[in-house]
């Protein structure tokens, strides 16, 4: 299979940017990228005070690691706990979780979901903006 980028080593300006009211996701390996069968990763970047609504993943695990931020993460309906960096989060399959950046600055995470797949999907959301490799968002 064809790579991406540079091979296997991928940088963000690499692959595109899935761009939400809410923040900004870039998937650095996924199956059309890197040709990784049994997982994907990206980048999440929370905007300052805002979040995603609650949701699930049908059949498919993931793994947030907090890289830098503060925030709340609420998994299967239970109370919000706040997070910090070096906080990892799993979410079972089909289980309800959302996160909200309750800090100033951006909220930066690291996402796995396994298998790979449902990533895709987020391109269908409505207000999802996709730009190509290397293209910034125009404020």
């Amino acid at each position: 299979m064809e790579k991406l980028g540079r091979g296997y080593i991928v940088y963000g300006d690499d692959v595109e940017s899935l761009i939400f009211d809410w923040g900004t996701l870039k998937f650095l390996s996924e199956p059309e990228v890197t040709g990784a069968r049994r997982f994907s990763f990206g980048m999440v970047v929370l905007a300052p005070g805002k979040g995603h609504d609650s949701h699930n993943h049908p059949g498919v695990e993931e793994i947030i690691f907090v890289m830098s931020g503060e925030g709340e993460q609420m998994v299967d309906h239970q109370p919000p706990v706040p997070i910090r960096p070096g906080a990892s989060i799993f979410i079972p399959p089909d289980v309800d979780h959302s996160t909200i950046n309750t800090s100033w600055e951006p909220l930066r995470l690291l996402v796995i979901y396994a298998p790979p797949g449902s990533e895709r999907g987020l391109r269908d959301i409505p207000g999802c903006q996709v730009l190509p490799p290397g293209e910034v968002p125009q404020s």
